[in-house]
């Protein structure tokens, strides 16, 4: 069995070539103390401070950690299986790395979201919409090695990740090999090796999700992370996820398995070396009490001193009704949310600050429930123009960490295939409480001014709005 790379080697040859003082350490930045690692449960930022490589899309040195090489690694340290299950799989680095597993006889298999499971490299852009239009621009800058704004056969060959898969015979379906029209979204991001290594988290295969949008490069990347677990225990849990979906595979009957298809499963705890972990694969109906907006409740209402929150979207007022709990039991909150969702009519994170906003209908949410008095702690951080905060975790009083691909949305309990995690480890929590501090460290607090602007100009359209019926 090879040696599972650790995540300090990650980064050794770039460092080597930028002159570091030590393997993947930025010189000039201020250190911090090293944290240890969780022996069995490692875990990766693309936005670290301390840490740097050479961007594979800007061709610069950037501050964070390597999570495509993190994912390379794993993939070719295979000897026996690799499942791939994530949203979009677009960098086309990894989809090599998977097409030379296979080739070499190691059973390798890939489920991908319907909306990024066909090769871009055959699409028309008339044809596209206009989010499937830009992504479809993305992926022809990131092809372009030669940067001369044309393609070459084999430039659109070589850069396009699922025609790669594709001709290389890599068996791949996606959420519509059960006859549907697919799921809410296929929305998981994991990878599962020889039965023994889990790499899973909020990323997905993209270079936005990863290291910044090509073409433009101003940006890093979407704030995201990366885990890679060591146990047999749960990569036979994601397994048997894996498998629902996939039933007897490409070509076969439509018994594959998907959203609410899957059928409903309670959450499952595991011990991890000293630590606890508790996955829950979404998504249930909405009268299950084993959903995953219930189990997030459970963990917040532990709470007792403070709660951190990292979040892409927040839209369930479920969760926004525990918080209000917890400060009123003086639990401190620190709460930062994508800039582009926290101001949306359906963010929670308007309820924290004491505001609602009608759509563009002039609805109000129903049963909307803004606090009386506005949370303190709840903001938005600031990010090059075009990256998202894309992280979905929560950091409870220092020792539990809930994350995973998870949304804090109803879709993401009761439509999508997701992937939820609460792992209680101090060891693990400290790296979470590190990225937040370092998102907290820019963040823009309460009711700022382009917030306020925004919310006189709904006042002036739609008044006090009327409740959605």
């Amino acid at each position: 069995m090879l040696q599972r790379p650790a995540f300090s080697s990650l980064l050794t040859l770039a460092c080597l070539l930028q002159s570091c003082g030590s393997a993947g350490q930025l010189l000039g930045a201020e250190q911090a103390p090293e944290l240890e690692q969780h022996p069995q449960l490692r875990a990766a930022f693309n936005h670290r401070e301390d840490r740097g490589y050479i961007s594979p899309i800007s061709r610069q040195w950037r501050a964070g950690e390597d999570l495509e090489a993190l994912l390379i690694e794993a993939i070719r340290s295979a000897e026996s299986e690799v499942l791939v299950a994530v949203q979009e799989l677009s960098l086309p680095a990894i989809a090599r790395a998977l097409a030379e597993q296979h080739r070499r006889g190691i059973p390798v298999k890939v489920v991908l979201e319907n909306l990024y499971s066909q090769p871009w490299s055959s699409q028309h852009e008339a044809e596209l919409s206009p989010h499937q239009r830009q992504r479809h621009r993305q992926l022809r800058a990131l092809a372009d090695q030669n940067g001369d704004g044309q393609l070459s056969e084999s430039e659109r060959q070589q850069g396009d990740a699922v025609g790669i898969l594709q001709r290389a015979g890599v068996p791949l379906l996606d959420d519509t090999a059960d006859g549907s029209k697919g799921s809410g979204l296929m929305h998981s991001k994991y990878l599962v090796v020889d039965g023994q290594t889990v790499v899973t988290g909020s990323a997905n295969f993209t270079a936005s999700g990863l290291h910044g949008d090509p073409g433009a490069p101003r940006t890093r990347g979407n704030a995201n992370h990366l885990l890679q677990i060591e146990s047999p225990a749960l990569a036979a849990l994601f397994r048997e996820d894996f498998e629902r979906m996939w039933g007897d595979g490409p070509g076969g009957q439509p018994d594959s398995r998907f959203g609410l298809g899957k059928g409903q499963h309670a959450p499952q705890r595991i011990r991890v070396g000293s630590s606890e972990v508790e996955v829950l694969f979404a998504p249930h109906r909405r009268s299950d009490p084993n959903n995953g907006l219930a189990l997030i409740a459970s963990v917040l209402a532990e709470a007792r001193e403070r709660i951190d929150l990292a979040l892409f979207v927040f839209s369930a007022q479920s969760l926004t009704d525990q918080l209000a709990e917890r400060l009123a039991q003086q639990v401190r909150l620190r709460l930062v949310a994508d800039p582009g969702f926290a101001s949306r009519p359906f963010s929670e994170v308007l309820d924290l600050l004491g505001v609602a906003m009608a759509d563009r209908d002039c609805k109000i949410e129903r049963n909307n429930q803004p606090l009386e008095r506005a949370a303190e702690g709840v903001g938005t951080p600031q990010l090059a123009r075009g990256d998202k905060l894309h992280h979905k975790f929560a950091v409870i009083d220092g020792k539990t960490v809930i994350t995973g691909s998870f949304n804090w949305s109803p879709s993401a309990a009761h439509q999508n295939d997701e992937v939820l995690l609460v792992i209680r480890s101090p060891q693990v929590a400290a790296h979470f409480t590190r990225e937040m501090d370092r998102l907290w460290r820019t963040a823009d607090l309460g009711i700022t001014e382009r917030l306020r602007r925004k919310l006189e100009r709904n006042r002036q359209r739609c008044g006090s709005g009327v409740e959605r019926l």
